[in-house]
Parts: C-alpha cells; sequence; structure tokens
C-alpha cells in the first residue's frame, strides 16, 4: 500500500506551480502592458499640462522609445506563433513609419531646423519632381521615364526604349553595383576556397590581403583611373567596385571554409568522396552561411563605393545627384537621393536573401 502524504490532500499540487523560468501567465503580460501605456500617458500629459514638453522634448522622446520597446516585448509576448511571422513585420515596417512620422511632428513644431532637416512630406514632394521631371540641361532624369515607353517605341523602336533607360541615374548606379558586384565576388569566392584549403597558397596572399583591405576604397580609385584609356568612362568605376568586393569576399569565404566541422571532413573522407566531391558536397555547402554573410557585407561596401565614386567623378547616378543638391543648396532633392540610396539598398539586399533560400534550402 502507496502512503499518500498529508500535504497533497489539502495543499494544491506542486506540479501546477509554474516551474522557475518557465513563461509567465498571460495576465501578467497584460497588466505589464497596461502600466506601461498608463507610464507613457502620465510622463507626457504631465509635461504638457506643465508646460514643459517642447523643453524636455528629446529626453521625452528617448524614455518613450524605452516603454515602447518593453511594449512590444510583452505584447510579443501574446501572440501566437502562427501570427508571429506578421508581427515580426509589423515591427519591422511599422518602426520606419513612426520615425517619419515623429521626424515630420518634430519638424512643424520647431523641435529640428526646417531648412536642413526638412521633413518627409517636403521630401516626397522632392522625390516626386526628380521623377517625373527631365533635367534638360543633364539630359538625365531619376528612374528614365519608363511611362513613355510606349510612345517612344513606337516612334523609334528599342533604340529609343534604351535612350529612356540611359537617362536614368538609378540604372546607372544600380548597373555599376551588379557589374562591379559579380566581377569581383566570382574570383574573390574561388581564391577563398583555394586559401581556405591550401596552407602554401593562404600563406602567401594573406599578409598581401590584409594590407590591400585596410585601404580606403576610393583612395585607390585615382590609380585605377591610370589604368584605362578613358578614365572618366565606366571602366574605372565599376573595377574599384570589383576590388572592393574581391578583398571582402576573399577573406571571408577563406574564414568560412577554414570554419567548416572536421567531423564534416571526416565523414566525407570516411565515405570515399575524392576531390572534387569534397568539394560539392562538404567544403562548398559548409561555407556557404558565412560566404552569403560575406556578400551581404560586400553588397554594402559596393553601394558605399559607388555612391563616394559619384560624389566624385561622375555625370549621372544617385551619388551625383545627392552631391549635386548638396552644393546648390537644395536639401529636399538631396534628402530624396538619399532616401533612393538607402531604398537601393534594402530591395538589392533582399534580393540576395531570396538567393540565398534558393542556394541554401535546408536553412529554411
Amino acid at each position: 500500500m502507496i502512503d499518500v502524504p498529508a500535504r497533497s490532500m489539502g495543499e494544491p499540487n506542486a506540479a501546477a506551480k509554474p516551474a522557475p523560468g518557465t513563461k509567465a501567465p498571460a495576465g501578467d503580460d497584460w497588466r505589464v502592458i497596461l502600466l506601461l501605456v498608463a507610464a507613457a500617458a502620465v510622463l507626457h500629459g504631465g509635461l504638457v499640462a506643465a508646460g514643459l514638453w517642447q523643453a524636455w522634448a528629446w529626453p521625452t522622446v528617448a524614455v518613450s522609445f524605452v516603454l515602447l520597446v518593453l511594449l512590444c516585448e510583452r505584447i510579443g509576448r501574446l501572440v501566437p506563433l502562427r501570427g508571429r511571422t506578421a508581427y515580426e513585420r509589423m515591427l519591422a515596417l511599422g518602426f520606419p513609419v513612426l520615425v517619419l512620422v515623429l521626424w515630420q511632428l518634430a519638424a512643424d513644431g520647431g523641435l529640428i531646423n526646417p531648412t536642413w532637416f526638412p521633413p518627409p512630406s517636403k521630401i516626397a514632394a522632392a522625390l516626386w519632381d526628380l521623377t517625373t521631371r527631365f533635367d534638360r540641361f543633364s539630359e538625365t532624369t531619376l528612374l528614365g521615364r519608363p511611362w513613355l515607353m510606349p510612345e517612344y517605341f513606337d516612334r523609334d523602336g528599342w533604340a529609343g526604349v534604351w535612350s529612356l533607360f540611359a537617362e536614368s541615374h538609378v540604372l546607372a548606379t544600380v548597373s555599376r553595383v551588379l557589374v562591379g558586384f559579380v566581377l569581383g565576388a566570382i574570383p574573390g569566392v574561388l581564391l577563398g576556397v583555394v586559401m581556405g584549403v591550401n596552407n602554401t597558397v593562404r600563406l602567401m596572399l594573406d599578409t598581401t590581403l590584409s594590407a590591400i583591405y585596410v585601404l580606403p576604397k576610393i583612395a585607390i580609385f585615382p590609380i585605377v583611373m591610370l589604368t584605362f584609356a578613358d578614365p572618366f568612362g565606366e571602366g574605372p568605376k565599376i573595377l574599384v567596385v570589383a576590388l572592393s568586393v574581391f578583398i571582402l569576399m576573399t577573406i571571408n569565404t577563406m574564414a568560412g571554409v577554414r570554419g567548416i566541422d572536421k567531423v564534416y571532413l571526416m565523414a566525407g573522407k570516411n565515405y570515399g568522396a575524392n576531390g572534387w566531391q569534397m568539394m560539392r558536397h562538404v567544403i562548398i555547402p559548409g561555407a556557404l552561411p558565412v560566404i552569403f554573410a560575406g556578400l551581404r557585407i560586400a553588397l554594402g561596401t559596393a553601394m558605399i563605393v559607388i555612391i563616394s565614386v559619384e560624389f566624385l567623378r561622375a555625370k549621372q547616378g544617385v551619388g551625383y545627384i545627392t552631391y549635386y543638391y548638396w552644393e546648390v543648396l537644395n536639401p529636399e532633392k538631396m534628402y530624396a537621393g538619399l532616401f533612393v540610396i538607402m531604398a537601393l539598398g534594402i530591395l538589392l539586399t533582399y534580393g540576395l536573401q531570396v538567393l540565398q533560400r534558393r542556394l541554401m534550402p535546408w536553412q529554411r
């Protein structure tokens, strides 16, 4: 016969109590959410009632940001698993929208100087003007007026359509980035793999690559210009991007290959894989996560380099128009150019992520 402890008859079962470190009940989360909302309301309402909100605006914004982070953390605990993706997207897209709204309110309320920090509404108007207006002086537009493609095709055929694309600042920048990125990434990955598997090649080149890596890439541009018959053409701009990407991809790929778990290499050898099979089925897949991390860094570096080059030596490109409107003191259009640069960075990075998901289906 089994003796039942007396406390089990009159006391709650210990198994019913939440174990240390487990998730708190939803009721606790709701109470914390209400407290955080109340704290934000008291903070802003008290400062407004006392007439001190304007003077304490920036510290109040900082405290409000901390409260917002804590609030979102608690709300995230209540989101069911099936809605997790939507919630994360809302955070990723909602916060930039909130920043733009606060920027607009700060400019309208006099918290920032609207001359040098124009509100998003004026920047949007400037972006619309850059998109729709044809600059007769430079014979360029931001996007190339794609809405005129049917008319130009009927009049001049494909030559007319190409003339529209040729006037686009965005196309000029993107083409330079993509061509330079491909020309630098492919040989960089190949050399990185060789340096990762061959100790002699690594010892010969590692110091040289490390020395070149720390050089400002824009400082190489004048040297690159001297190697071309047309120093002001597209060749030097593309080559300096390719060199920047090449150095980064070589170092990252080498690190990825050398970081592969030795167990995978031993397993491949035990199954009788030859050199090519080891490269295809073990080394390349094992290094792909680090390679794609390097590609994202290299893509950002390519954008930075080409924008810097367009600042200095270009008559077309998003970097050129951004610097041009800074020179003529038109901050609305300068910020519009910066917005386009950021949008291009997001779109190109997203395209790289799509490629990564296709080449690495095991990480889905």
